[in-house]
């Protein structure tokens, strides 16, 4: 585990010293990618986690997660400058609205510099769109969401992997995690693949769980590069924990943040 480490838990502290994440997620038929996204920013350390959605995913959520704080899309938007990171994506849909969520809150960010981790239907939002990142951004595409950041075709991505991170990081000035049987996570000057993981991570909702533990590593104020890796590390460490007890074939992604602690303990 020498190669792992989790970020400083100082005894003196207080919700705010650990990191505030505001999460766009969830549409009405991604309810679970809200849920997943956000209890795991709180599973990973993170401070404290506000889930920014409609009102009936909302109303579904907090009833599985009292811990974290509710807001329409609005709110969060008027917000966003209170929070350590911005969270976007997650089940977020294609819809107009989405679409101007997205650049709205991508806006907002430039303006702000807060760092940012973009997701699912935020990187396909991005994939159809001109709108420049802004600064400290790690994106989480699997290979068909490279293809369309990249507008190339899935066979020239899954033909090199690490050669599609480093097009990625360059093109969006990001850290990249470019997701896999053995992930790839690439910032300017780095590049690491992560060599742990298991088929139980091929779930849906398991990407939603990555998005929120990196999230809320990031929050603690890791470095992107730093935080992406050990976010990468701690949920494919977590899958393989969790196959142990209920095999490959039958862990969910929502089992991934009640294993999520075995992974940490592991480094500590």
């Amino acid at each position: 585990m020498q190669e792992y480490k989790m970020p400083n838990r100082e005894q003196d502290s207080n919700k705010g010293t650990f990191g505030k994440v505001l999460n766009f997620s969830g549409s009405r038929n991604y309810i679970g990618a809200a849920y997943l996204s956000t209890v795991s920013v709180l599973k990973s350390g993170g401070g404290f986690a506000a889930l920014a959605s409609e009102k009936d995913i909302i109303r579904t959520v907090s009833t599985l997660l009292p811990e974290a704080v509710y807001l329409s899309r609005k709110e969060g938007i008027n917000s966003i400058k209170s929070y350590t990171v911005v969270l976007i994506g997650c089940g977020l849909g294609l819809e107009q609205k989405s679409k101007n969520l997205f650049k709205n809150v991508i806006n907002k960010i430039n303006n702000t510099q807060i760092p940012a981790v973009i997701d699912a239907d935020g990187l396909n939002i991005l994939s159809e769109t001109n709108i420049k990142l802004p600064v400290n951004v790690i994106i989480t595409p699997h290979p068909l969401e490279a293809a369309r950041l990249l507008k190339v075709k899935l066979e020239d991505i899954l033909a090199d992997l690490e050669g599609s991170a480093k097009k990625l990081t360059e093109k969006y000035n990001c850290v990249t995690v470019l997701k896999t049987h053995r992930t790839v996570i690439c910032s300017k000057n780095n590049l690491f693949v992560n060599k742990h993981g298991n088929s139980a991570l091929a779930k849906a909702g398991s990407g939603d769980v990555l998005a929120g533990i990196i999230a809320g590593l990031l929050a603690q104020k890791m470095p992107a590069f730093e935080a992406a890796k050990l976010g990468v590390y701690l949920h494919s460490r977590t899958g393989e924990i969790a196959s142990e007890d209920l095999s490959e074939y039958s862990v969910l992604a929502s089992d991934l943040p009640i294993y999520l602690h075995k992974a940490i303990k592991e480094i500590l």
